[in-house]
């Protein structure tokens, strides 16, 4: 009997938790958030100022629970991506558009993450192995995809000396692209004079050429 009602009640918690983040993101969104109050979110989200502290001390707090949303839907994008594709190469470019789509489709979230190390300076034990644990799910779908690539013979064994170092080096190439598209929009900079979407996939084709296996000469 105990069983089944603590199981509703961690439901209803779980429930209570997400509705409070739903409203921050959309309060955030619509307001800004350093114009955004706690008593905005509470509203937002039917619940009483005291309740709305039981669950977040002040909205670093909640920025910090948005952070960990963040990271779960791009490991689900980069998971998604994989399993798109065939062969590592392709499920490299798949990736790589997902990242890309990523900061078109959710822009909070893509720069809640740009800015988690700041975010989460206070973060408490949890919430820093919680983030730990969704970065590394993410680099882990990259080094498992060029470790069977290299098994396959598809990516370069003279290039790739570590495929851990490799991802890094690919999502951070691909990062620093799409920040600068990020931050070029609606303006003349350099980013400007090429559509971002061609930028992005000049970008991907050059970056797996890079660690792509030396086609056999022809006969």
């Amino acid at each position: 009997m105990n069983e089944p009602i603590k199981s509703r009640r961690e439901r209803e918690k779980q429930a209570r938790y997400d509705a409070i983040l739903d409203a921050a993101e959309a309060t955030f969104a619509e307001k800004g958030y350093e114009r955004t109050s706690m008593d905005d979110i509470a509203r937002r989200a039917s619940l009483s100022r005291a309740l709305l502290y039981v669950y977040f001390r002040d909205k670093s707090a909640i920025q910090r629970g948005i952070v960990l949303r963040a990271g779960e839907s791009l490991r689900g994008r980069f998971e998604r991506a994989r399993n798109s594709a065939s062969d590592s190469l392709q499920q490299l470019v798949a990736i790589g558009r997902a990242y890309y789509r990523f900061c078109l489709e959710e822009p909070e979230y893509f720069g809640a993450l740009t800015q988690a190390a700041t975010t989460m300076s206070e973060a408490d034990d949890a919430q820093t192995e919680q983030l730990h644990c969704s970065e590394t799910a993410v680099m882990t779908i990259m080094v498992e995809i060029i470790e069977q690539g290299l098994a396959a013979g598809i990516l370069s064994r003279s290039r790739i000396r570590d495929p851990l170092q490799t991802a890094l080096f690919l999502r951070g190439a691909l990062h620093g692209v799409i920040m600068g598209c990020r931050q070029d929009m609606g303006r003349s900079g350099a980013y400007a004079s090429f559509p971002r979407d061609e930028l992005i996939e000049y970008t991907l084709s050059m970056l797996i050429t890079s660690v792509a296996a030396e086609q056999p000469p022809r006969p």
